[in-house]
C-alpha cells in the first residue's frame, strides 16, 4: 500500500525493567545454585544482613514475596541452618528471623561474585552514569511505593 509506513517504537520502560529483572534473576540463580540456595533465598538473606531480626511480614515485604512464600522460604533456610527464629522480647507473640553465622559466611563468599555480576550489568556505563541509574531506579521505586 503506497504511503503506508510502519514505525517501530521503543519498548516501554516497564518492559525493559522486566527484561533486566529476569536476566539478573537468571544469572543470580546460576551464581547461588552451587551454594544450595535460590535467588529469592539470597535476596531474603541480604535483607536480613541489612536489617537482622525482622518479622516474617517485614521480611516478605522487603524481599518482594508473599506471606505464604516467605513462610516456606524461611522454613527452608532454617532447615539449612542459615536463619533462626526467636521470640520478640517486646512482643512475645511475634517471631523474629535472624541470620546465623553460617549465613553470614555464605554472604561473604557470595559478595565478590555478586559484585562482579552487578559490575557486568553496568559495565558499559561510566561511574557517574551507574550512580544516576541507581538514583533513577530508587526514585522510580519510591514513586510507585
Amino acid at each position: 500500500m503506497a504511503g503506508t509506513q510502519t514505525t517501530k517504537t521503543s519498548p516501554s520502560l516497564l518492559y525493559m525493567v522486566k527484561q533486566v529483572e529476569l536476566v539478573v534473576r537468571s544469572h543470580l540463580d546460576d551464581l547461588v545454585r552451587p551454594f544450595g540456595i535460590t535467588a529469592l533465598q539470597y535476596t531474603a538473606l541480604t535483607v536480613l544482613e541489612r536489617h537482622d531480626g525482622l518479622s516474617a511480614a517485614q521480611l516478605a515485604r522487603d524481599s518482594f514475596v508473599t506471606a505464604q512464600s516467605i513462610a516456606d522460604l524461611v522454613r527452608s533456610l532454617e532447615g539449612r541452618g542459615l536463619v533462626r527464629r526467636e521470640r520478640n522480647p517486646h512482643n512475645r507473640r511475634e517471631l523474629l528471623i535472624l541470620l546465623t553465622d553460617e549465613a553470614r559466611e555464605l554472604l561473604t563468599r557470595l559478595a565478590g561474585p555478586v559484585r562482579e555480576l552487578e559490575d557486568r550489568m553496568v559495565g558499559e556505563l561510566t561511574a557517574h552514569q551507574a550512580e544516576q541509574f541507581r538514583q533513577a531506579l530508587s526514585k522510580a521505586w519510591q514513586a510507585l511505593s
